[in-house]
């Protein structure tokens, strides 16, 4: 018989394509998500998944059937929170995530004053690419994310939280470091950088590349805004970096500059997002006022929006 673990082992191979990664996001051996995945295709007696050297694909039946499988776990997931809500009321652990774009530098401001509200709520936080978090959000994987929108997923809630402003830092001797203001045609012609695909922010700032005449250096992808600030500071390009790291991480400090561009509506809207069928939904709703109510005070660089 077919096992909701099987299926979510499935769920997990075709959102990583790749049998160790999928075996390292469920907590198992890559041998046993293997094993398991060739017991559930015996089961069914259908191959689900093309196995190759460094990546495998899943076949049509496999990607209808993984498709299927977000959907059973996610009305699974949503009966154990209902008995849990009967219990417990706003008591138990939220499931949060977020993309590390965001997290570290917005989380701090929040969790206190999500503490003092709710002191019986416990909340396990797990970092991943916007795409993924939405993906195991619809899978049962999360209660909530936090993600930078559009979030295009249908059987999704989402509330609007903020509008961040992005930021453009470079090394201090770069030639537009000592400009008291610059403008977007400044950015003809100039070396970017940006984060690794698959995050929001590089298919922005790919955007903004195309829109400002810019050129996007994608032999010198970040894997971090850590990374992104490193190689800004030894002046391999400008980077386009979110107001809360710039504030966190850079603000004050003398080995990168902060140019001052005059550009409007140049920001990334964040939203927060729940299972529809979420028995929570109060709840989130209430979360959602709090991260509004905390930002207004807290942040003086994001504008609310609601």
């Amino acid at each position: 018989m077919t096992t909701l673990r099987q299926l979510h082992y499935l769920v997990a191979l075709s959102e990583e394509l790749h049998f160790r990664r999928a075996a390292e996001r469920v907590n198992v051996t890559q041998p046993t998500l293997s094993a398991q995945i060739q017991e559930l295709e015996k089961k069914l007696r259908a191959p689900l998944v093309e196995r190759g050297a460094a990546r495998v694909t899943l076949t049509p039946l496999g990607r209808e059937i993984a498709e299927r499988a977000r959907r059973v776990l996610s009305e699974v997931q949503d009966i154990v929170d209902l008995a849990a809500s009967s219990q417990h009321g706003f008591d138990g652990t939220i499931r949060l995530g977020v993309p590390p774009t965001l997290g570290p530098y917005l989380l701090p401001h929040i969790v206190p004053d999500l503490h003092s509200k709710y002191p019986g709520l416990r909340l396990y936080v797990r970092e991943g690419k916007p795409a993924e978090l939405q993906g195991q959000l619809q899978a049962g994987g999360f209660d909530l994310v936090i993600s930078p929108m559009p979030i295009a997923h249908g059987d999704l809630e989402v509330e609007r939280l903020f509008r961040e402003p992005l930021m453009v830092v470079a090394a201090p001797d770069h030639p537009l470091a000592s400009r008291q203001r610059i403008l977007s045609s400044d950015l003809a012609g100039q070396s970017i950088l940006a984060i690794e695909k698959g995050h929001h922010l590089h298919e922005q700032v790919s955007r903004l590349c195309e829109d400002f005449d810019a050129t996007l250096l994608r032999d010198y992808e970040g894997t971090s805004l850590d990374t992104l600030r490193l190689m800004a500071g030894m002046g391999v390009g400008l980077a386009f970096l979110p107001a809360l790291y710039v504030r966190s991480e850079i603000d004050g400090r003398s080995e990168i500059a902060i140019l001052d561009l005059n550009i409007p509506n140049l920001f990334r809207q964040m939203g927060l997002a729940w299972r529809k069928r979420s028995v929570h939904a109060t709840l989130f709703k209430e979360i959602a006022d709090l991260i509004r109510t905390t930002a207004e005070r807290k942040l003086p660089d994001v504008t609310v929006t609601r």
